[in-house]
């Protein structure tokens, strides 16, 4: 018997040895680094690898790091053109008096990003271009599309604008919103424009941005502006389709891009629906 005991234990650490090196082998073939691994209960309800390599790191930094993570497979981003739209940066556009959210542009993105659905993007007036219709639920955004009336046409008004210091500035025309609401008899602001019940979101190709980008002399965007599609523009309607683009839009977009345009061919048809509806209707700025 006891010169079997220096025997067993020579089995059992052979066995021991035997078995952590088929496990450092494995790691290895599968790219792994040979680490302490955690009981399921300590890695948490996802199985995350990330948080099975960071078990020492603070919850905030695991939480950073999934933030860049989910920025790079976004399907949609605000584009810098649609930036101000938003008022975290709508005060840097100097004469801009448009739409403007108060949802900041990240919680934007992280609510339409989580309704995008690939099956549901309308059509464009060009193959760049698509329309996402998604209920208004999350912004105070009111309709900024009014008909013209005998009673609200002495608050129209007319300007040459330029949406960016590179684009040729166009005869406009809007109503203005202070006029509209100073001559509405002491009317909430709720009553004159109505909350929104869609949002409108149109969106440029990746490819078709960074022609346009390239065409006027801008530089590439930064990491998140990798998502296959931007956000140019988003208008709040009451209606889940689009409405015609304004007719100065149309000829604007038939220029070349090197002076603000898309340098997509003019379709008289459509220029011609455009005139149909803006002749009784304007913006709300």
């Amino acid at each position: 018997m006891r010169f079997l005991l220096p025997a067993l234990r020579a089995i059992s650490l052979s066995s021991r040895t035997s078995s952590s090196l088929s496990k450092a082998a494995s790691a290895f073939v599968s790219g792994r680094t040979v680490a302490a691994v955690p009981p399921p209960s300590a890695i948490g309800s996802r199985g995350s690898c990330v948080g099975a390599r960071n078990m020492s790191s603070s919850s905030s930094s695991s939480r950073d790091q999934e933030g860049a993570v989910a920025d790079r497979t976004r399907n949609l981003v605000v584009d810098p053109f649609c930036h101000r739209q938003f008022a975290e940066r709508a005060s840097r556009i100097e004469g801009y008096a448009g739409a403007v959210f108060e949802i900041s542009i990240s919680e934007f993105e992280d609510v339409v990003n989580s309704r995008y659905d690939p099956t549901k993007l309308v059509d464009g007036y060009a193959p760049f271009c698509k329309h996402l219709f998604v209920i208004n639920d999350f912004t105070d955004a009111r309709v900024n599309v009014l008909p013209i009336t005998s009673d609200n046409e002495r608050h129209l008004r007319t300007r040459y604008e330029a949406r960016t210091e590179l684009e040729l500035p166009v005869l406009t025309r809007h109503f203005d919103r202070d006029s509209l609401l100073a001559g509405g008899g002491g009317k909430d602001e709720r009553d004159v424009f109505p909350v929104a019940k869609y949002l409108d979101l149109i969106l440029y190709s990746r490819e078709q941005i960074e022609r346009e980008n390239a065409a006027m002399g801008k530089e590439a965007g930064g990491e998140t502006d990798t998502a296959p599609w931007g956000i140019v523009s988003i208008k709040a309607q009451d209606v889940d389709r689009e409405l015609p683009m304004t007719p100065i839009t149309i000829m604007r977009n038939a220029l070349g891009k090197d002076q603000g345009g898309s340098g997509v061919e003019l379709s008289r048809e459509a220029y011609m629906e455009s005139v149909a509806y803006w002749k009784d209707h304007a913006n709300v700025l």
